[in-house]
């Protein structure tokens, strides 16, 4: 499954719409996505959702999407 990851690259700041960044990961859970983020990064994680088939359709067409990986 692919998991979209609202993030803060900075954890001492407080978040804020503006300065939240997103990724996409592979896991095969939402625990094991929060696990491999928490694990690889200090990232303040404001929010992971699986995304549905039609979801990561719209995703892909974005010039920019690129899967992570640690």
């Amino acid at each position: 499954m692919i998991y979209k990851v609202y993030y803060q690259e900075h954890p001492e700041r407080n978040p804020k719409r503006e300065t939240t960044v997103s990724l996409y990961l592979t896991a095969d859970s939402l625990p094991q996505a929060r696990e491999i983020i928490e694990e690889n990064t200090a990232y303040n994680v404001e929010a992971i959702e699986e995304l549905s088939d039609k979801a990561l359709t719209y995703e892909k067409a974005n010039p920019s999407f690129e899967i992570t990986t640690f």
